[in-house]
């Protein structure tokens, strides 16, 4: 009788599905063998049993350059077929680029009031309102503008004339200085000039009135006299002049 034919399904006995994995991974690396010695190939055989156990075979050359060569390989067919089917999308988005493409010109003749002809009046309509949007687009940046620019000029404005308070500060100082500086250089230069001044002459001399011994004995005073005075004086006998110093010690 011939032997029957195995149903492929998963075998639900734990140690018979044990049993039957050992013995076909060890039929499974003989035949990878043989097909390596008799044709001359590069077989790479990879296993992972249910628990996670690796089983492997791979010819004379070593696992790493066979699964490079896979990965070359695979990469090539890849983007092989990648371009292929780009070449064929390329073919289907061109036309579809091409009426996108006229439709965005005809917009923009349209918004630039050309080729108004064919568009009906629900068109037209609808481009009056994107032009209104467009408009009112255009001024509100319009005057975002111009407040940005009006708010610098007013940070400009300020800083400018806190510079200029500061400015005039600083010359209100030096001025403040300068003259300091020149009422003590003007207060030193008339004290050397009075320490350096000669002192005043003495006031001159008095003359004082002379005294004059008669015969008597009594003293004559004689101030200021005329010549014709001085004379007679002279004249008169026994007369004796007291010198200043001893007039006033008479006089005490």
């Amino acid at each position: 009788m011939g032997r029957g034919r195995v149903q492929l399904k998963r075998i639900e006995n734990k140690i018979s599905r044990q049993v039957t994995f050992s013995k076909r991974r060890t039929g499974l690396l003989k035949k990878a063998h043989e097909i390596s010695v008799l044709c001359d190939a590069e077989v790479a055989l990879i296993v992972f049993s249910t628990k996670g156990k690796l089983f492997e075979y791979s010819t004379d050359s070593s696992m790493e350059r066979i699964l490079e060569r896979y990965e070359r390989c695979s990469f090539t067919e890849r983007q092989v077929a990648n371009d292929s089917e780009q070449q064929g999308n390329w073919s289907l988005e061109c036309p579809k680029l091409m009426a996108r493409i006229e439709i965005l010109e005809r917009s923009l003749r349209n918004l630039a009031g050309e080729d108004l002809d064919p568009m009906s009046l629900r068109e037209l309509q609808h481009l009056e309102q994107q032009i209104d949007n467009g408009l009112k687009r255009v001024r509100a940046r319009k005057n975002q503008l111009y407040n940005q620019s009006i708010s610098e000029l007013q940070m400009k404005e300020r800083a400018l004339h806190e510079q200029n308070n500061m400015l005039s500060k600083k010359v209100k100082e030096n001025e403040k200085t300068m003259a300091e500086q020149a009422n003590w250089e003007q207060q030193n230069l008339g004290q050397n000039q009075t320490s350096f001044m000669p002192p005043p002459p003495p006031p001159p001399m008095q003359s004082l009135p002379s005294l004059t011994v008669g015969a008597s004995g009594t003293l004559q005073t004689r101030e200021f006299m005329n010549e014709d005075e001085e004379a007679i004086a002279q004249i008169q006998p026994n007369t004796i002049q007291i010198p200043p110093w001893m007039l006033r010690h008479v006089n005490e």
